[in-house]
């Protein structure tokens, strides 16, 4: 969430969202980085990265397996499956994890009860037993109105990412389980730099300096402003050619 100054008169200050993708090629233990994207956008505008980023045949389909690993987000899945229908989707098990909290520390009064259930989910999950995980949670018998709610909320979160949670299957294929390499980027490209004391930024600037930061990562900063520069001559000229035809 980055912190944007409000223009409209009477209209507060508010905090918009970032929207990123960290792509990097993995090969057992070598990790090669390919490109960052952070921008202020909304989901139309995210759609329109994926659909550049397919377009300019940046990833080579034919000598990679794709796996895009999300936080749970139905909007980012349906992105993903319209512009890569091949790829392998994987639902960040770290976000999973949250969610088993979530239920558990609401669910059991005992935290030593709270903790074996956790564990005992995380290992049938590795065993890819999502359908006994939820059958089992179906038969809980919650106590209070609030423990049964999160527990349909989990229930209906499982179902709907059954096929990205086979993380024993995942991980014996090589794939990524994890989405700290998109965390991290959130934090050195976009919090570092935007969430500074005092700071409150319009979108454009914003997504200006966001922009020269994924550029400096993505080793395109010298490229950048060589595209910058022949706009800017372009714009130049086409106002020059205005004047003398006025004049």
């Amino acid at each position: 969430m980055v912190p944007i100054r409000t223009e409209e008169k009477g209209q507060p200050h508010c905090w918009r969202e970032a929207k990123g993708i960290r792509g990097y090629l993995l090969d057992k233990d070598k990790v090669v980085h390919l490109l960052s994207w952070h921008q202020i956008s909304n989901i139309n505008e995210f759609r329109e990265f994926l659909a550049e980023l397919r377009e300019q045949d940046i990833i080579p389909l034919d000598k990679v397996r794709l796996c895009f690993v999300g936080d749970g987000a139905k909007w980012i899945w349906d992105c993903v499956k319209e512009y890569f229908p091949e790829c392998r989707q994987v639902l960040d098990y770290y976000h999973c994890s949250e969610h088993l909290h979530d239920f558990a520390k609401i669910h059991f009064s005992e935290t030593e009860k709270a903790r074996s259930w956790i564990e005992q989910t995380k290992v049938r999950l590795f065993h890819n037993n999502a359908a006994h995980v939820i059958a089992g949670l179906n038969r809980m018998k919650c106590k209070t109105a609030e423990a049964k709610t999160e527990r349909d909320n989990l229930v209906n979160y499982l179902k709907t990412n059954k096929v990205r949670i086979e993380y024993g299957r995942l991980r014996r294929g090589g794939y990524p389980l994890g989405s700290g390499a998109i965390e991290s980027a959130n934090k050195f490209i976009s919090n570092i730099r935007l969430k500074r004391s005092g700071a409150w930024w319009k979108v454009d600037y914003a997504n200006n300096i966001l922009k020269l930061r994924c550029a400096k990562y993505n080793s395109k900063f010298d490229s950048f402003f060589d595209q910058y520069e022949k706009s800017a001559q372009e714009k130049r000229v086409s106002r020059e050619k205005r004047i003398r035809r006025v004049k």
